[in-house]
């Protein structure tokens, strides 16, 4: 044991922990940037599912094997401009799915590569990735890549018994130095003092430690910040078992015979029992729950399904809000569904295969004006537009005349006062 030493030792573990902490902050930034998964659920789940199941448009396993992806930029970027061409695969396309126009897609082909991508390994992952059946779809449960709070909670205390360890290991070569020397065997210190002196030893790094580990939590509490308020995913028991899945799903009916205000209200409005008993005065047992659940109908109304009479004790069904927006926010479903001509599963997701209903979509500010940044205003063939179309700036005409595209944005979309007043 005879010379030898261990001049601080936790300095070079300290440098390591400290690269290895600077790498791990930097690929979860990393994977925080815009990828496939991200973009797929920007722009193309809201019609698409990326397995085989149809949704409003088809599934899209396999879609980069099936087509050039030349054709492909061609197709998602604006259908509508290929179909025009004549192109044979386009028409074919467009004819084989009822005719349905896809909506142009603001995206590069970079990002469409970075889709295509994402498709490819959700297919290899397919078979063995566990997955949770929520109305008949697939969810794919994702692992959190990014550090969390108790991953950092845990490096920080497997660095404090790395360095009881090394400081035990420091100690024992200085004792066997000493006994071997003759000299005063060295007194050993307690973890305080070993943490003490490693950090005096060590400042920089520490400090440099120390901002790190400031800026992960603060990035914490700031992206925590982001989630008040936000209820994405919200599925609420509800009083009776109605399921979208079959009746939008299977039986096919139109959500605006339900909801029969979203084209000319601000509201949507929730369909009253009346309107249930247009099919359930004679549809008295259903496939999924029997008569149980049809039951509670009846009882809201007071109805004899035997004699098919209505007596005086109705009572209210008390159904569970799903979609709920600040007081200070001003949305309007007619302006979207009726003149925007947008589908409702661009918001409420693919509800006809919900089983119960969901909150599908973020309903966030952020979320609101990426949509009027990306959403074309369909203008052909649309009367509420045409003042406004002879009011344009010349550039945005010329815009028009060349692409056919303007976004909601370039309409005022995204003034404060459109949703905010």
């Amino acid at each position: 044991m005879n010379g030898i030493s261990l001049k601080k030792p936790t300095s070079y573990f300290l440098a390591l922990f400290s690269f290895l902490l600077a790498f791990s902050v930097s690929t979860t930034s990393l994977q925080a940037q815009e990828d496939g998964e991200k973009l797929f659920k920007s722009y193309c789940a809201s019609c698409h599912s990326p397995g085989a199941n149809q949704l409003v448009g088809p599934g899209l396993a396999g879609v980069y094997d099936k087509y050039e992806k030349e054709w492909l930029y061609k197709w998602i970027k604006n259908s509508s401009a290929l179909i025009a061409t004549g192109d044979a695969q386009a028409i074919a396309v467009y004819e084989q799915y009822n005719k349905v126009i896809m909506p142009a897609q603001p995206v590069t082909n970079i990002q469409i590569d970075a889709i295509l991508d994402y498709l490819k390994v959700y297919a290899e992952k397919a078979p063995t990735v566990a997955a949770a059946v929520v109305g008949g779809t697939e969810d794919v449960i994702a692992e959190d890549s990014g550090l969390s709070g108790y991953a950092i909670a845990g490096i920080i205390v497997l660095f404090l018994i790395l360095i009881i360890l090394l400081r035990k290991v420091q100690y024992i070569f200085t004792a066997a130095n000493a006994r071997d020397s003759g000299d005063e065997m060295p007194e050993e210190t307690t973890l305080t003092q070993a943490l003490a002196l490693t950090v005096s030893q060590n400042k920089t790094i520490f400090a440099v430690m120390g901002i790190v580990c400031l800026a992960l939590f603060a990035k914490g509490g700031w992206d925590s910040a982001f989630g008040v308020g936000v209820f994405q995913g919200y599925e609420p028991e509800q009083p009776i078992m109605f399921s979208h899945k079959l009746h939008a799903g299977t039986n096919g009916i139109d959500c605006n015979y339900c909801h029969t205000s979203a084209s000319y209200s601000k509201s949507a409005g929730i369909p009253s029992p009346n309107l249930c008993m247009n099919c359930h005065t004679y549809i008295q047992e259903g496939p999924e729950y029997g008569k149980e659940e049809i039951g509670k109908i009846y009882a809201a109304l007071d109805f004899d399904p035997v004699t098919k009479t209505y007596g005086p004790n109705q009572t209210p069904i008390k159904w569970v809000k799903v979609h709920n927006l600040p007081d200070h926010v001003y949305f309007n479903h007619s302006q979207h569904v009726a003149i925007g001509k947008i589908a409702c599963e661009k918001c409420h997701g693919p509800v006809e295969t919900y089983t119960v209903g969901k909150q599908y979509a973020e309903l966030t500010m952020g979320w609101c004006i990426n949509c009027h940044r990306e959403t074309k205003v369909q203008m052909a063939d649309n009367g509420y537009y045409d003042e406004i179309h002879d009011r344009l700036p010349d550039e945005l005409k010329k815009q028009y005349l060349e692409d056919g595209t303007i976004t909601v944005s370039e309409l005022g979309g995204i003034e404060c006062s459109k949703c905010h007043y």
